[in-house]
């Protein structure tokens, strides 16, 4: 049966100055832990320490810039990008140079 979520949750983040993550799907939200589907906002100068996910996580940017860092290089995208992260591999995200998101 089709399942109705009303409303995010909302999640710590890691990082400083801290961002605001409500959660659609995933763990915190609807149990499930193989996906998150989330809304992130970062604060202009924010950072996270790396860290490996322990499910798949895509980033669709709606404005700014985001910078993946991970141990085969960095990917800098902007509003009009999308990334995907899979289970496992270790990242660590931050703003990149366009406009605040």
């Amino acid at each position: 049966m089709p399942e109705l979520i009303r409303e995010p949750s909302r999640v710590a983040a890691a990082g400083e100055p801290p961002k605001l993550i409500d959660e659609y799907v995933g763990r915190a939200s609807t149990g499930r832990g193989g996906l998150s589907i989330a809304h992130m906002r970062s604060p202009s100068g924010w950072a996270e320490p790396g860290q490996r996910p322990e499910f798949d996580e895509f980033t669709v940017v709606l404005r700014g810039a985001l910078v993946v860092e991970s141990a085969d290089g960095a990917l800098q995208h902007t509003w009009s990008g999308r990334r995907g992260v899979h289970l496992g591999l270790r990242t660590r995200l931050h703003p990149g140079n366009g406009p605040p998101g």
